[in-house]
């Protein structure tokens, strides 16, 4: 699934006449760079959801014959549902016994899926979240055995779940890449139903689910590129890796 709902505000003025998914890094938008990537990987079946300009991604995934994958459209048009109530709403759309892999539009990088698939597979995590030692406000807290105990934000010094202990824990910054079995699928939407929520994040679901499912880190290689394209100076960094 590609997370191409956002609104898109830190990017303007390039937002203004378009979705984020479609903004242009090296020539090629990004939701094309995001699906040619998975359909290297060997992904042939795709949901994306949409909300600001969504009408542009339809028409775009259209005039792209869909890049000769199974693309279907989560339409979000109503209500901007973030990424767990988003991904709550697909999830009908994503049934099935094969891991899913999540990715964000506003995410650049030449990560194998497929290693992190196989890592994913091989500890039976409920969840595998690609993460970096990088530089950060907000960090997610993992055990030595990299399964996620919490998450705190330095700025404060806020540390959730309630009563967590930090001292111990791995300070990983998380890169807006993940891949989940059809068991954490379940829970988030037991979730939001259980808290009423159709508008939530899923950084805030894992950090709620961090004690009862198996939520697991991946470091992200060091060969590898990753740029968060989502407001105009981290665009202008990732077009000089780009054309690197």
């Amino acid at each position: 699934m590609v997370f191409a709902a956002g609104l898109g505000t830190r990017l303007r003025p390039l937002t203004d006449d378009r979705p984020k998914a479609l903004v242009e890094l090296g020539g090629i938008p990004m939701l094309e760079r995001v699906l040619l990537r998975m359909k290297d990987c060997g992904i042939e079946e795709v949901v994306v959801n949409v909300h600001h300009f969504a009408e542009k991604v339809k028409a775009f995934l259209r005039e792209h014959g869909c890049f000769g994958m199974d693309i279907r459209v989560s339409d979000e048009s109503g209500m901007l549902l973030d990424t767990g109530g988003g991904l709550a709403a697909a999830a009908h759309m994503l049934r099935g016994n094969e891991p899913i892999l999540l990715h964000n539009a506003d995410i650049y990088t030449d990560v194998d899926f497929r290693e992190m698939e196989r890592c994913h597979s091989a500890s039976e995590a409920d969840a595998t979240l690609m993460v970096a030692h990088r530089v950060t406000s907000r960090y997610l807290l993992f055990d030595e055995d990299m399964r996620m105990q919490g998450w705190t934000d330095v700025r404060d010094g806020s540390v959730r779940p309630e009563g967590t202990d930090a001292s111990g824990l791995v300070q990983l910054a998380f890169g807006g890449v993940h891949v989940i079995s059809t068991s954490l699928l379940d829970d988030l939407c037991r979730y939001g139903r259980n808290k009423g929520k159709t508008v939530f994040s899923i950084t805030g679901y894992y950090i709620d689910a961090c004690r009862r499912m198996a939520i697991k880190g991946w470091c992200q290689p060091e060969d590898t590129s990753w740029h968060d394209i989502g407001t105009p100076d981290k665009l202008r960094r990732a077009e000089e890796d780009v054309r690197k």
